[in-house]
């Protein structure tokens, strides 16, 4: 007996084969992009080099040799480069994405530590340590065009989001400096507490919240009338300070107290506790602030906080003691990369509306530290 084909079960046949190819694809390719945009990872290692990652093609593409103590390391805003900075080298230097070649080093005395740019992106920041200094840096030209002295040790300088000052965190000193962006003229410092580190700033840049690694406080600070507010009360030493989008809530990480608080920033009150694991120490959110990731360096993996509902989700397995995270560009970003320090690689973890799983582990080097994400 003859069998006949019918034609509509073939057409039906080719359908279902070419969407399930399409859904095979996405399993394995964690983005989509048009021909010629690149979507890679910059991972700084201890070596002193950078690794960049395809993360289209997941795996390492190139190792760039930079310098000696690399921290600080941040994505341009406009332009395809890279920028960070070389304690012991004294300079900040740049990484061409399209190149991946160091296109400048640009001294600015000992030991920076870190970069920020202005809101247009024509400008980075930086402070020397060693020198007590505050250095205006041109992007394109890649030439100083300014210098300011600043309190003792100055390990950060943050930009407000009005574009009008600079604020500069003074280790030594324990004070924060507000500089005016346009001359870098010195115009108050506030005493905070002792050893500060970190500065985050709501939105209106009315407030700013100081941060000290080594003390269970966190300072509050006026910078319109350029007065310590109060001194908040924590549950332990924190790490890292996460600033809602829409600067109502503050989210302040500690190890040792094995969670997370939250402050709010209008009252100035510690509100919500957490308990997220073993030592979190590092986080990144959402940008529509519906979740939070936290790397937990102890137990070997990151925590999926739901924020609005104050819940800790299912943990994902990561590498050994997990630090820094990074989105993909994007207001609905589909991968997590995480920097694993003792492991020696990255974990790379899909987002999806229904879960978060890993996708993958790439080997970038001995202890991977910051990471930073450009598509281009």
């Amino acid at each position: 007996m003859k069998l006949r084909i019918q034609p509509r079960i073939v057409f039906l046949g080719v359908v279902l084969c070419f969407f399930g190819i399409i859904i095979l694809a996405r399993e394995h390719r964690p983005s989509f992009l048009r021909p010629g945009l690149h979507l890679n990872a910059y991972v700084s290692t201890s070596d002193g080099g950078v690794t960049v990652v395809d993360l289209v093609k997941l795996g390492a593409i190139a190792h760039v040799s930079v310098g000696p103590g690399l921290s600080g390391m941040r994505e341009h805003p406009t332009r395809d480069e890279i920028w960070g900075a070389s304690g012991p080298g004294g300079y900040i230097w740049v990484l061409d994405t399209r190149t991946n070649q160091i296109a400048a080093r640009v001294s600015v005395g000992a030991q920076p530590l870190a970069v920020d740019f202005s809101r247009d992106g024509s400008r980075v920041y930086a402070t020397s340590s060693g020198t007590d200094t505050l250095v205006a840096i041109d992007c394109r030209t890649r030439s100083i065009l300014a210098r300011a002295r600043t309190g003792a040790e100055p390990v950060i300088a943050h930009v407000t989001p009005n574009g009008e000052m600079i604020l500069v965190v003074n280790q030594k000193d324990g004070t924060l400096g507000i500089h005016d962006a346009a001359t870098l003229a010195l115009r108050n410092a506030v005493p905070t507490v002792s050893k500060p580190e970190d500065v985050a700033i709501v939105p209106d840049s009315s407030l700013a919240f100081v941060l000290s690694r080594s003390e269970r406080r966190i300072s509050v600070v006026d910078l319109q009338r350029a007065v310590l507010v109060t001194n908040l009360d924590l549950a332990g030493e924190p790490t890292q300070m996460l600033l809602k989008p829409d600067g109502g809530e503050l989210y302040v990480l500690s190890p040792e107290a094995h969670g997370l608080q939250v402050i709010n920033t209008s009252t100035h009150e510690v509100g919500d506790y957490l308990l997220v694991g073993s030592a979190p120490s590092q986080g990144i959110l959402l940008p529509d602030a519906s979740g939070l990731f936290v790397s937990d360096s102890a137990a070997g993996r990151v925590a999926p906080i739901d924020i609005i509902n104050r819940r800790v989700m299912r943990p994902i397995p990561a590498g050994q003691t997990p630090g820094a995270l990074a989105f993909n560009p994007g207001e609905k970003p589909n991968l997590l990369i995480v920097a694993n320090q003792d492991s020696g690689d990255i974990s790379v973890i899909r987002l999806r509306s229904d879960g978060q799983s890993l996708l993958t582990m790439i080997p970038v080097g001995d202890h991977p530290r910051d990471v930073a994400v450009k598509l281009f």
